[in-house]
């Protein structure tokens, strides 16, 4: 029976390799003339991990090499701590489609380890706030690249929050600028998104929260609020609407995190997870001796 902690599972299969398909499609578009180079002669490279963080991207990273005919052999855990330097995979194959895949396969897992690192720490200080509620992170993300960016938050504890526009129905201040009210964006929505699908407002004041809470929105945003006056609006719209789910967001980061999170307090959403997380640095290095397992330094630098 399968484990429930491997995310992995959550990845469609046809999903990954026409990611992996579409990347390698962007790195080699015609001619390799690298690989023309060194030919085909069977090869080991070790995935050495040279920054500390969250490990995070393995299907991705698999999926690459997989196209490309290699296979690849897992030393760590996803989701697990590493310190430099950490040998964290061994891949085979071919010389030239080593080479191929790497660049696109280092490129996934570290950004994704990035992202799980900047998210294992923010809810690590919710944790340690004494909040039980969801960090989350948001749709900003990078183009193409989304669903790895959101399994990554998913690796590090986070929330993704929605994945796409039909995944929860989010109106914020243009819809609602647009349609001439909160009340009747909601109903405008509530129309065509039927039961299936929560509807969540973005609102700028209590009296705006009150007026979304009242026409039926699932989950009210208090957008860019200060913690001084976050808390006392979420105590008081949680009086009166306590089945309203509360998001806090805008200007959130993993400093100030604890400041907004509390007790009226649901989710607290970060766009920084996805905009502003450092990659971790790794290198992918053929080994000298095929036959054994070298120590670090028998790899080619």
């Amino acid at each position: 029976m399968a484990s429930r902690a491997d995310l992995s599972h959550l990845l469609p299969a046809a999903r990954l390799r026409q990611l992996a398909c579409d990347w390698l499609q962007e790195d080699a578009p015609s001619f390799d003339y690298g690989g023309y180079a060194v030919g085909d002669r069977q090869e080991r490279a070790v995935l050495l991990c040279k920054s500390p963080g969250t490990l995070a991207g393995f299907p991705f990273f698999k999926a690459v090499f997989a196209e490309v005919g290699c296979s690849v052999e897992w030393f760590q855990t996803e989701g697990s701590w590493a310190e430099p330097i950490t040998r964290v995979a061994e891949v085979r194959g071919p010389a030239k489609d080593l080479l191929l895949g790497e660049r696109v396969a280092l490129n996934c897992v570290g950004r994704c380890s990035g992202i799980a690192t900047l998210a294992a720490k923010a809810c690590r200080v919710a944790q340690e706030a004494g909040w039980r509620g969801e960090v989350a992170g948001t749709r900003k993300t990078t183009p193409g690249f989304r669903l790895p960016e959101k399994y990554a938050l998913l690796v590090g504890g986070a929330s993704c929050h929605r994945y796409d526009l039909g995944s929860l129905i989010m109106l914020k201040d243009n819809h609602v600028w647009a349609s001439g009210s909160i009340t009747q964006a909601v109903q405008n929505a509530r129309r065509v998104g039927g039961f299936a699908l929560k509807i969540e407002v973005e609102c700028r004041s209590l009296e705006e929260a009150v007026e979304a809470a009242e026409c039926g929105a699932n989950i009210v945003m208090l957008d860019n609020f200060t913690p001084e006056d976050l808390h006392p609006t979420a105590n008081t719209l949680k009086a009166s609407f306590p089945h309203v789910t509360i998001e806090a967001s805008g200007g959130i980061t993993e400093g100030n995190l604890a400041k907004f999170v509390g007790p009226s307090i649901d989710v607290v959403s970060l766009g920084c997870l996805t905009q502003s997380a450092t990659v971790v640095d790794f290198s992918l290095k053929l080994c000298r001796d095929p036959a054994s397992k070298p120590p670090v330094r028998n790899f080619i630098f």
